[in-house]
């Protein structure tokens, strides 16, 4: 029996891509996907999510690469563009479950403090959630176990009769390891399908 459900954010019911931006600025794909990987990649972007300044990070960057320095700027500055907008079906499906009532709704992002105010302000939705936990604020990102056991005792969650909702495999295989089932999102129809399964729609 599920009597919570704890929903991702990014790549679950929002689309965020930095390739929409940098598309706009490289006009070699191959050069784009460097800068992506090897200068501002997923480490990089972890650690403000993990609750460093973007301030810092940028600085950090900029000592190590100089010559990226105009593009570094860019990821933040232009971060609103990396927005695609709401993933629909995911959000017709959390809209679904809140009127439904059956179970309590809740979120775990890895999101930088000084950009979630951003997408909390553009997506209504979000005021579904009983709770949403924000890697930035507490300084702990996923799949770090500290975020898992937060999450579930600040909002007192019985990780018995719970499921965890992440398009990422490692944070998935973190959230199982410590008994919180997990389902990787690979898209609304399949996930709408595991929670009739349950009973949830």
């Amino acid at each position: 029996m599920i009597d919570t459900v704890i929903f991702d954010l990014g790549g679950v019911l929002i689309d965020w891509n930095p390739r929409y931006v940098f598309r706009k600025i490289f006009d070699d794909e191959e050069k784009m996907e460097y800068f992506l990987t090897e200068i501002c990649g997923d480490e990089w972007n972890k650690a403000q999510d993990a609750g460093r300044p973007i301030a810092e990070g940028n600085r950090v960057m900029i000592e190590k690469h100089p010559e990226w320095e105009n593009e570094i700027l860019a990821f933040y500055k232009r971060w609103v563009e990396m927005l695609g907008g709401p993933i629909h079906g995911t959000v017709d499906i959390l809209q679904t479950l809140h009127a439904k009532k059956e179970a309590r709704l809740i979120a775990l992002t890895n999101w930088s403090a000084e950009t979630f105010p951003i997408a909390q302000a553009k997506y209504d939705f979000l005021g579904l959630f009983e709770g949403i936990l924000v890697s930035g604020e507490e300084k702990l990102v996923k799949p770090d176990p500290k975020i898992y056991e937060l999450v579930l005792d600040r909002y007192d969650i019985d990780r018995s009769k719970a499921v965890f909702i992440d398009d990422n495999k490692a944070n998935i295989e973190a959230s199982t390891k410590l008994g919180l089932e997990g389902w990787q999102f690979t898209s609304p129809e399949r996930l709408r399908g595991q929670l009739e399964e349950r009973g949830l729609l």
